[in-house]
């Protein structure tokens, strides 16, 4: 089958390679962003899916969005069907129609549960112990085509949100192939989705980083892995920004000390109260420094009696 595959995110990468190395698909094109700003020095860096297609050997297209040029390398490369892995764009009612199957999507959630721009961030937030992938027919709204496979795949108690995508990610990427051959052969069956199940995920804020210490541990918990590895949940120490970027919570309630405050255990370990139980901090990143184990950082901070996050 010949596919346009449209994607942005390192996430998006493995089902690009699943496809690239599939015999039955032929993968046209890539239409991804152009080169962005990034790191010190603001050089201009490609997106993941454009370096992931160009060692691929694969037709390349940068392009801001499905408009003006990018509209038109699509239609130049004659595409049978879309494939849409976290491109973060919705597809105009023209573009569902480039290609004469129709385009379709691959979502990190078990639809209609988390339609939206961050799935895998909210099902860890909301502490679901089960997510998966679906591949979905597109139409104009947002995530509510019918699903045409998905798979589960269990959300593990130290899961952080770059591990459990990375892992959506490829499980997705081998249920592409899949879909695609059930589609190639007329064998596909579209499930309509229940509305009335539907939870929205939308794109989270800077503000929806912030550790809110009266908590309980299990909830603060989620927030970190639900931020990790980037860009980190924060918080603030003497002032000054602080990411909590890995932790646990402790089991145990807090020795002492209203929500937030910093509890140094004998075994050099710190943990922070909450509203209930106490959160045991495990790699962190004050502004502006590299990550450190919060033990570096609490030795190198000179920690006095009753300091506090938050």
């Amino acid at each position: 089958m010949r596919i346009a595959f449209l994607g942005n995110d390192p996430w998006s990468v493995p089902p690009l390679e699943a496809l690239a190395h599939d015999r039955d698909s032929e993968v046209a094109l890539v239409l991804t962003n152009p080169p962005r700003p990034a790191g010190r020095g603001s050089r201009l860096t490609p997106t993941a899916v454009a370096e992931a297609a160009t060692g691929l050997g694969l037709p390349l297209a940068e392009a801001a969005g499905i408009r003006g040029d990018g509209r038109e390398a699509l239609a130049a490369a004659r595409p049978e069907v879309l494939v849409v892995v976290a491109y973060g764009e919705l597809l105009t009612p023209t573009a569902l129609t480039l290609a004469p199957g129709g385009a379709i999507n691959l979502h990190f959630s078990l639809l209609p549960r988390w339609r939206g721009a961050g799935p895998v961030h909210h099902a860890i937030l909301a502490g679901d112990r089960i997510t998966g992938v679906s591949v979905m027919q597109m139409d104009e709204g947002l995530d509510t085509g019918p699903v045409l496979a998905r798979r589960e795949e269990p959300i593990h108690d130290d899961d952080d949100a770059g591990a459990l995508g990375a892992r959506l990610a490829a499980i997705g990427g081998a249920l592409l192939v899949e879909t695609l051959g059930l589609l190639a052969r007329a064998d596909a069956h579209a499930q309509p989705q229940d509305a009335a199940l539907a939870t929205s995920a939308p794109k989270l804020r800077p503000q929806d980083r912030i550790i809110d210490w009266t908590l309980d541990a299990g909830a603060v918990d989620r927030l970190v892995r639900a931020f990790a590895p980037d860009p980190g949940a924060t918080t603030t120490f003497r002032g000054e920004g602080l990411k909590v970027l890995r932790g646990a919570p402790t089991g145990g309630a807090p020795t002492g000390g209203t929500s937030g405050t910093i509890l140094t255990e004998p075994s050099g370990e710190v943990a922070i109260a909450t509203g209930r139980g106490a959160y045991r901090l495990g790699e962190v990143a004050a502004a502006g420094r590299r990550r450190m184990s919060a033990v570096e950082w609490a030795r190198g901070a000179r920690l006095r009696p009753g300091e506090r996050l938050g």
